[in-house]
C-alpha cells in the first residue's frame, strides 16, 4: 500500500514556474513507476509525465515537453514536477500516481495509487 501526498500548487502568472512535490509513504519507493496527471475543469484527466522505476526513464505529454521536468529522489520517497513557462491552459488539478511496474506507463488505468491532487492556476 502506498499513500501519496501532493504539494506545491498555487497561483502563478503566465510564464512563471512552479515545482510540485509528491511524498510517498511505504517501502520500496524506488520500485514504483511514478506519474503526474492533470484534470482541467470540464475535461478528462490526462497524462502529463512519468518516471520509471529502476532506470528513471522519463516520458512526457507533447503539450508539456520542453517545459516540464519530472524527477525523483528515492532517498526522500519523493517525486517532483518542475513546471516552467507556464501557460493558462496548464491550469488544472495535478495528481500524483504510482504503480508497481517499470517502463513506459502513461495510461491512467494502469496506475494503482493516487494522491488527492493539488490545484495549479495560471493567470494570463
Amino acid at each position: 500500500q502506498v499513500q501519496l501526498v501532493e504539494s506545491g500548487g498555487g497561483l502563478v502568472q503566465a510564464g512563471g514556474s512552479l515545482r510540485l512535490s509528491c511524498a510517498a509513504s511505504g517501502r520500496a519507493f524506488s520500485t514504483y513507476t511514478m506519474g503526474w496527471f492533470r484534470q482541467a475543469p470540464g475535461k478528462e484527466r490526462e497524462f502529463v509525465a512519468s518516471i520509471s522505476s529502476t532506470l528513471g526513464n522519463t516520458y512526457y505529454a507533447d503539450s508539456v515537453k520542453g517545459r516540464f521536468t519530472i524527477s525523483r529522489d528515492n532517498a526522500q520517497n519523493t517525486v517532483y514536477l518542475q513546471m516552467n513557462s507556464l501557460k493558462p491552459e496548464d491550469t488544472a488539478v495535478y495528481y500524483c500516481a504510482a504503480v508497481l511496474v517499470g517502463g513506459r506507463v502513461i495510461y491512467e488505468y494502469d496506475y494503482d495509487y493516487w494522491g488527492q491532487g493539488t490545484q495549479v492556476t495560471v493567470s494570463s
